[in-house]
């Protein structure tokens, strides 16, 4: 069952998560660093305890090596666990050699010692109560033992620490939180930004603005990226607008000649020859339309990818010949034989002979369309083989392509100026060659072209064969 995913903004979704995440690590981190200070201030505490046993101890010692007894000793435990920080509820016990209790600061009696002083019930002896013993010695030799018995709460107390610790973990919270506020902040502007200039776009609206200024390399590449898509879309709408309205007038033309023709011979208005001339022209533009018509179906089932490719291994140098010599028939006399320059070796290609065929004639006609007004047509072809490819170049000693319309020469409906002036077309002749040759793995360049001529290069792949005698 498919389930709506509930969507948010990226300023609440890496906030949320990163506090989260914040908390949970901050968390982890204060209970071990708790434990750990917990675990360093017992010690520390314990080592105090234990030179406060050794000092009492040190204090007791008899000038005749008995255990002596100061009378102000309370007070001096009181003021040793007041300085000390020990709190109350310590209890010093002193005791003789033989284990005869001599002092206690709380109320013990001799009975009570043993279990009181028993090592191996320390840890049972009373629950959160520790004991620090202390020998008490004359010229080296024991004479008793001082016994601090120490409740562990005391030692463990962190009070002060605890106040310390929690507002640094709740400034560091807040800090951190702060950042990834701030940062989301900055990053989600630049993204809401772009993505209202993809509704924009997506109405038809291409005149978006980006002011956003950003430091960050990939946000900065995704907003020029996204202005030159913009900027792209909107020429591409432009042209596309261009090329229809062209599109729609080269074929309404021949459509509005035939039905004036058609109507005027049906009225009569033309009569005998006239009228045999009128349908001459009407069948004239009638065949242009269909070649028009065959032209732009033709595109649109290559470029849908729908149109069946013979892959065969063809003779370049007799392939080449044939067709500049089927297209020279066709311009009858006035034209001036093609120069072809052939390798003397055997060269074979890859690929659909018909193809290729449209392809040569399509550059043959353009360069006969191309002819200069004051000198004779004269048109080189050459074949060229390189390690992956034939090369077969067509050069021509025409008029040239202006250059502001180079780049454009294979995009699809562009015509020339001039060429729109002088002849009806779709636009559609080098585009269709380009993609003729794609399909056949190959390429249709354009070389050069200036005042004295243009020059294209068609690539094919190599048979197989004849690419292992390349190599």
């Amino acid at each position: 069952m498919d389930r709506s995913l509930k969507q948010t903004s990226m300023l609440s979704y890496w906030t949320a998560r990163y506090f989260i995440i914040l908390c949970i690590g901050l968390l982890v981190f204060a209970v071990a660093a708790v434990w750990w200070t917990k675990q360093q201030t017992m010690d520390s505490r314990l080592q105090t305890v234990e030179v406060l046993a050794q000092d009492i101890a040190d204090r007791l010692d008899g000038p005749t090596g008995d255990v002596v007894i100061p009378p102000d000793l309370t007070k001096l435990l009181e003021k040793r666990a007041h300085y000390f920080q020990l709190g109350s509820g310590i209890c010093l016990i002193v005791t003789d050699l033989s284990g005869k209790l001599l002092y206690a600061s709380d109320p013990v009696t001799q009975e009570e010692l043993p279990y009181k002083l028993n090592d191996s019930l320390d840890k049972a002896r009373e629950p959160g109560m520790k004991a620090i013993t202390a020998p008490i010695t004359h010229q080296e030799e024991k004479i008793g033992q001082v016994t601090i018995l120490q409740p562990t709460k005391p030692l463990t107390r962190l009070t002060d620490v605890w106040w310390a610790f929690g507002l640094a973990l709740l400034c560091l919270t807040a800090l951190g939180w702060l950042t990834i506020y701030l940062l989301s902040k900055k990053l989600s502007r630049p993204i809401r930004m772009v993505a209202s200039a993809a509704r924009e776009i997506s109405q038809g609206h291409y005149g978006i603005s980006l002011d956003a200024q950003t430091k960050e390399r990939e946000l900065g590449e995704l907003i020029r990226s996204f202005k030159e898509m913009a900027g792209r879309l909107e020429q591409l709408e432009h042209s596309r607008s261009f090329m229809l309205a062209g599109l729609t007038h080269e074929l309404k033309t021949p459509v509005t000649s035939v039905k004036g023709l058609i109507f005027a011979v049906r009225e009569k208005v033309v009569q005998g020859e006239e009228a045999d001339e009128f349908l001459d022209i009407a069948l004239q533009e009638s065949v242009r339309l269909e070649r028009m018509v065959a032209d732009l179906l033709d595109y649109n089932a290559l470029a849908a990818g729908i149109v069946h490719l013979e892959r065969d291994r063809l003779d370049a140098s007799m392939l080449i010949g044939e067709i500049v010599y089927q297209w020279r028939l066709l311009q009858g006399e006035l034209l001036q034989e093609p120069s072809l320059c052939l390798p003397e070796q055997q060269v074979y290609i890859a690929g659909d002979s018909l193809r290729i065929q449209q392809i040569m004639v399509n550059l043959l006609n353009n360069s006969l369309q191309a002819k200069h007004p004051d000198r004779a047509l004269q048109l080189d072809i050459a074949l060229r083989v390189h390690a992956e490819a034939a090369e077969i170049v067509v050069n021509d000693n025409g008029c040239g392509i202006p250059v502001q319309e180079q780049s454009h020469i294979f995009e699809r409906f562009f015509r020339g100026e001039k060429k729109k002036l002088a002849l009806r077309g779709l636009g559609l002749g080098l585009a269709f060659s380009k993609l003729l040759a794609k399909a056949q793995q190959g390429d249709l360049v354009f070389n050069s072209s200036t005042e004295e001529g243009t020059s294209f290069s068609l690539l094919l792949p190599l048979a197989d064969s004849q690419h292992q005698d390349a190599n």
